[in-house]
């Protein structure tokens, strides 16, 4: 077996994506659970760059990594400088990282147009700066990472190779290939590891961007050629179009071939996992399309295609999605068959009952030709079904509800909203401000029913999304409002449909409502079998 290294650049490479800021308790949280997945290298920035890097420097060595080991980045020393006296070199060897990675140039363009030295002093700082590090106190491994290699490859192979081999000399125990720009094909890649590997027996790593939408197939290529490193980030988040995503390239160096071990063994079943939950520190919307980790990764929503699975799962599916973490889901729309539907109530116990079956489809397509969409509001159509079967119980009455804004000259708008629900035997009659209309039914609808259901504090709202169906209508066009809810333990969606915003996000949220408290309900029957039959009898 070939070991590959991961090395993960998230903290550093990745918080240079547009709209990505990770504080200082974001970074130590992603690099104990990188260290958890078994993630080899974690990179956690340059400690000369901004105080929070070089604040993570000294806080790291309080966290008790089981596996990983930390790594410092930045450059070469300065021109004209000897490294001892260059700050960048003084700060990476104060880091007291285990791991230090410095970047330099092998592209004769960005030596000469870019530092602005000849292509001799580039060479020298390279050298200087390898062997200073790695004389540094506690011996530091040191990963030399070879900036814009590819391209300077293309146009002067015989100078990118001078600096592998200077940096080879001087000491580096790993280099680093880096597609910078993101424009190599995989061809190229391989063409040029294998120009690497006759100048230096190093152990080669590969660094791939993602502008041709090429690095995983780039970072692949070079495994194949030899490099046992990887770097990326996790979702591949990163510096224009992003780097390599380790999500996926660590899925295929794990299914899709043999003789390769990575990570730890068994860990693989959190790569989902984990992946969710930078997206949720990044303060980043989950890509759903996202290979092996994404909501619809296993998504099935052609009937054909459910029909298949159903009979065989692989028929339709490249691998099982638990080997990842991942989930098989079934979707339901206009275009869904009996084959959607009869999976869909399967999940329910409802699986044989082909009237319902018929009922549920036909009320799906009438919606759907509204203007509703259930794949991102299953909750919505698990309520759906259970109206259906007469399953349905109805927690509360809706019986008015009211919506007021009032605009100030010099001020903001204050929002008010007024509901009025029948909760068994009691009326509630509430009022709330809110930030907006949406935010004050949410506060009025708490307030009515929080004091029945207690339960409902742990939820809350986490995504509103508003679409216009038929755009040509102008302003009498019709809404469509999806509204993503979550409490300890799962997120759900519901949604609404209306010519007025208003009301379609009233019946979104009451559908998150419902769904909280019948999930609770069925969790509560779960728990304590006794309480199933009183909830049935109490269901009529």
């Amino acid at each position: 077996m070939t070991r590959i290294a991961i090395y993960d650049t998230t903290l550093r490479d990745g918080s240079q994506g547009e709209g990505v800021n990770f504080s200082l308790q974001d970074k130590l949280l992603i690099t104990q659970r990188l260290d958890e997945l078994g993630i080899d290298y974690i990179e956690g920035g340059y400690p000369l760059s901004n105080p929070k890097d070089e604040a993570f420097f000294r806080a790291i060595r309080d966290l008790d990594l089981d596996h990983a080991r930390v790594a410092a980045f930045g450059m070469t020393r300065r021109r004209d400088m000897a490294a001892e006296d260059d700050p960048g070199m003084k700060a990476l060897v104060g880091a007291g990282s285990p791991v230090i990675t410095v970047v330099g140039k092998s592209w004769d363009l960005h030596a000469r147009e870019v530092l602005g030295v000849s292509l001799e002093e580039n060479l020298r700082m390279i050298a200087d700066s390898v062997a200073f590090l790695g004389a540094a106190p506690h011996g530091p491994e040191i990963v030399y990472d070879a900036e814009h290699f590819f391209d300077g490859y293309r146009k002067n192979p015989d100078y990118a190779l001078d600096t592998i081999r200077h940096a080879a000399e001087a000491g580096a125990a790993w280099i680093v290939l880096c597609d910078t720009n993101g424009g190599t094909l995989p061809e190229q890649i391989a063409e040029a590891i294998d120009a690497v590997r006759q100048v230096t027996s190093v152990p080669l790593g590969i660094h791939t961007h993602n502008d041709g939408d090429l690095a995983v197939a780039n970072t692949l290529a070079a495994i194949r050629r030899g490099a046992t490193q990887v770097q990326g980030t996790i979702n591949g988040i990163g510096e224009r179009c992003g780097n390599v995503d380790l999500c996926s390239a660590i899925a295929n160096l794990s299914l899709k071939y043999e003789g390769y071990e990575l990570l730890r063994s068994g860990s693989l079943t959190h790569l989902t996992e984990v992946s969710r939950y930078v997206y949720e520190l990044a303060n980043l919307n989950f890509r759903n399309g996202q290979p092996f980790v994404g909501a619809s990764a296993f998504a099935h929503k052609g009937g054909m295609h459910v029909h298949g699975i159903r009979k065989v799962v692989h028929s339709y599916e490249h691998i099982d999605p638990s080997v990842v973490g991942n989930e098989r889901r079934v979707l339901v729309s206009e275009l869904s068959g009996r084959s959607n539907i009869a999976e869909k109530l399967a999940e329910h116990g409802l699986q044989h009952d082909s009237e319902l079956m018929a009922r549920v489809l036909a009320r799906v397509q009438d919606l759907e030709n509204e203007g509703y969409q259930f794949e991102a509001a299953e909750a919505s159509f698990v309520l759906l079904v259970e109206k259906e079967a007469g399953r349905y119980q109805n927690w509360f009455e809706r019986l008015h509800y009211h919506v007021s804004v009032e605009a100030r000259d010099g001020g903001d708008p204050i929002t008010e909203a007024t509901v009025k629900l029948r909760v068994g035997e009691t009326i509630e009659h509430t009022v709330s401000e809110g930030d907006g209309p949406v935010n004050a039914l949410d506060g009025a609808l708490r307030k009515a029913l929080e004091s029945h259901f207690p339960k409902l504090r742990e939820m809350s709202l986490v995504d509103y999304k508003v679409r216009v169906i038929n755009a040509r209508a102008g302003t009498a066009a019709r809404v469509r409002v999806v509204i993503e809810s979550r409490d300890k333990d799962s997120v759900w969606g519901t949604v609404g449909v209306s010519e007025n915003v208003i009301e379609a996000s009233w019946l979104a949220l009451v559908d998150a409502f419902d769904h909280k408290l019948s999930k609770d309900a069925r969790q509560s029957a779960s728990d304590h079998p006794e309480g199933k039959l009183a909830s049935a009898s109490s269901r009529g």
